[in-house]
Order: structure tokens, then C-alpha cells, then sequence
């Protein structure tokens, strides 16, 4: 949580990393309690729910997720490798969420092109990987044109557009995992808001992230689905975006199934829903983190997938303005609220992760989603 912190007092923008202490302020003296709550952070970077990564852009989000996710304060505290990315690159991003998952365990820190920015530099250096044996040893598995990090071992993941990226991803992982999954998830090319929830499922599930376009699939989505012998095919989002003409063409490589919603807040809330067998978060009551990420900012989806991969693993839910938690979030919320009959030390709760600074969630949201969160007592019938 220091590290957190740190982020939300320190970290801004992608030029500006975590620091390895951060100032503690002394509660108790000179000033009032609403002054010691500022200085803690509280608020804005946690309420009895809810944690925020406060960063103001995908670079710094990527970089406080990773130190959240690895501590760092020991080996076995330290990722065996990270995954490099270019922040501007947000398909990419999104299909390399699937490193995130065993055997590799690969939180993703972001470039800016081919220049590594501070916010990752410290990441890099704080996080320290050791070597996954599982990707000859690479401290660092760098997709597509990054940067390149000195001093640390690289191996290089390349493709020529986005769906071929995805495939070289995936082959990948199924070459550490040593098999391929039984499922897939082609998302929309074109539409970030309706992609952005695929990372954190990637992250939790290995299951790859492949693309296609809404009238046609690349020739490399084809080729990675067929590497699968006739996997699960899940098409995230609505014909608007995929269209049916596409769910027939990936139906003659596998089975296709359809999770979609006709606008990006409801198309999340149906994949948190959704479960096919071993598919699907299934996320339809009490008990489960959450994620929660604007689709103004399509990198953070990435930046947060190791939040879904790890700890209270939950899936990503978006909202579209800062200022305002959406109708169908708060009653999706409402829905899988906890509940206690005599002893809320006996029930479940849920955990709400907050991405980015209030320009993107603002405090507000932020607490509203908090009373959201909160088990509540069940009254009695009798």
C-alpha cells in the first residue's frame, strides 16, 4: 500500500516515478484531523473499500499496479520478468495482459515509443526481475517497437499490425504453459471502449486476446485460433462492432459465443456476468473485487490487468465520465451487495479498485462506489 501511496502523492503524470519512501505525516500534531486525512491521502487514495492507482495516465497507472502486484522487498516479492509495451499502443497493451497469467506472471509497465519514461525507469528498477526460465530467461519480454531497458535480458515478441502481435503473444505463452488454452477472446479492433475488459480476463485466465475488424478476421487471428484445435471462440461486444458476418466466419474454427451489450458500461457488466463452464468470471454475487477504469484511457486497462490477475481477482467494469457512476454500474453493484445476518465478521465482502487520478474517477465516484461496496446488515423476515 506504500507504494500506492506514494503513486497518489507523487506520481501525476508518466515523467514521474513512485519514491521508494514516502513522506509519513505525523497524526496527532499541530493541524486537524481533516488536514492528517489529506496528508494519508484518504479519500482520494483509499476508502474502507476502495483502493485508487492514481496516476494521470496509463504510464503511471502500469507502473504503481506493478509495485502494488510485486513489493519487490525480497525475491520471491519480485516478478520473474515485465512486460514492455508502447502506451500508444493499446491493442497490443490489451493481448499482452495475457503474460500477466501462470506460468508467467508478467505485469505490464508501458514506453513512450522507444524512450522509457521515469514512472517506468523507477518501476523497472524498484521491481528488479529475476528471469523467467519459462521465456529463455528474459528479465524483460519487450511487444512490438518499445524501448529497450539496459542492463536487463530481453526477448522480443514481434508482428506486423495488432492481430499478428496477438498471436506472437500467444504463442508465447502457450509455448511457457506448455499447452494451448481451450479458449479465446477476439475483441473489436476499432472500438477500445468495448476491448478494454479482455485485458483483466487475459491476466486472470491466459486465455489470449485476438482482433478482428467488424466486417472481416485477420489473416493472423485465423492461424492463432486454428493453433487452439477448435477452441471456445467468445466475440466481446455487439454486431456493431463484430459483426455477425464475423461470428460466422470464427463459428467454422470453433464454437463462437457472443458476450455483448449495445453500449460499453453494460457490455462490461454482462462479461462480469457471463460463465460458459470453466469461462466467465461469474460474477453475480456477493464476495469479489472489482476494477474500475474510464474508457477515456484505454491503456489502463492494460495498466490495471495484473489488479484482476492477482489478489481479489475480479473483472473490469468502465465508466464513461468522471463525474458520474452510470446507471446500469450502480445497479449491477446493488445486485452483488454483501449482506449479514448477526455478524458482518462472518460474511464476504467486496474490494473496488480505482485506476487513474480524479480526471478520470473522481472522488466522488469514488465514494459512492464504496457505499456500494459495503456489506450491509439483512433485516430480518421473522
Amino acid at each position: 500500500m506504500l507504494v500506492l501511496l506514494a503513486l497518489a502523492a507523487g506520481c501525476g503524470g508518466g515523467d514521474k516515478g513512485a519514491t521508494d519512501k514516502p513522506s509519513s505525516p505525523v497524526v496527532g500534531q499541530a493541524g486537524d484531523d481533516e488536514e492528517a486525512a489529506q496528508d494519508l491521502g484518504f479519500p482520494g487514495f483509499a476508502t474502507k473499500n476502495t483502493t485508487r492507482v492514481g496516476g494521470a495516465d496509463p504510464v503511471a497507472n502500469a507502473a504503481g499496479v506493478a509495485q502494488a502486484i510485486y513489493p519487490a522487498r525480497s525475491r520471491d516479492t519480485r516478478p520473474a520478468a515485465v512486460t514492455l509495451v508502447d502506451a500508444k499502443d493499446w491493442r497490443a497493451a490489451i493481448s499482452a495482459a495475457q503474460l500477466m497469467s501462470r506460468p508467467l506472471r508478467a505485469p505490464i509497465l508501458l514506453s513512450d515509443g522507444d524512450e522509457l519514461p521515469d514512472a517506468t525507469q523507477s518501476a523497472l528498477e524498484k521491481l528488479g526481475p529475476t528471469g523467467a526460465e519459462k521465456a529463455g530467461k528474459a528479465q524483460v519480454i519487450r511487444i512490438g517497437k518499445t524501448a529497450t531497458p539496459k542492463g536487463l535480458r530481453s526477448s522480443d515478441v514481434e508482428g506486423s499490425d495488432p492481430a499478428a502481435l496477438a498471436q506472437a503473444i500467444d504463442k508465447l505463452h502457450t509455448a511457457a504453459a506448455g499447452t494451448p488454452t481451450r479458449s479465446v477472446v477476439v475483441a473489436p479492433s476499432g472500438a477500445p471502449e468495448f476491448a478494454m475488459p479482455a485485458a483483466a480476463w487475459a491476466a486472470k485466465a491466459g486465455d489470449p486476446v485476438l482482433w478482428a475488424d467488424r466486417d472481416s478476421v485477420p489473416a493472423a487471428t485465423k492461424a492463432a485460433i486454428t493453433a487452439h484445435r477448435r477452441p471456445r471462440i467468445y466475440v466481446l461486444g455487439p454486431p456493431s462492432v463484430i459483426s455477425d458476418k464475423v461470428l460466422e466466419q470464427l463459428s467454422e474454427l470453433g464454437t463462437a459465443r457472443r458476450i455483448s451489450a449495445p453500449e460499453p458500461v453494460a457490455n462490461a457488466i454482462a462479461f462480469a456476468r457471463f460463465t460458459d463452464g470453466r469461462f466467465g468470471w461469474n460474477a453475480v454475487d456477493p464476495g469479489h473485487g472489482m476494477v474500475f477504469a474510464t474508457t477515456k484511457r484505454p491503456g489502463d486497462a492494460a495498466a490495471a490487468a495484473p489488479l484482476s490477475g492477482s489478489g481479489t481477482y475480479g473483472p473490469l467494469l468502465v465508466l464513461t465520465e468522471a463525474n458520474a457512476l452510470p446507471r446500469p454500474v450502480q445497479d449491477y453493484l446493488l445486485d452483488i451487495q454483501p449482506g449479514y445476518d448477526e455478524d458482518p465478521v462472518r460474511g464476504v465482502y467486496n474490494h473496488g479498485w480505482v485506476v487513474g487520478d480524479e480526471a478520470a474517477i473522481s472522488v466522488d465516484v469514488q465514494s459512492r462506489i464504496d457505499a456500494l461496496l459495503e456489506i450491509q446488515p439483512v433485516a430480518s423476515s421473522s
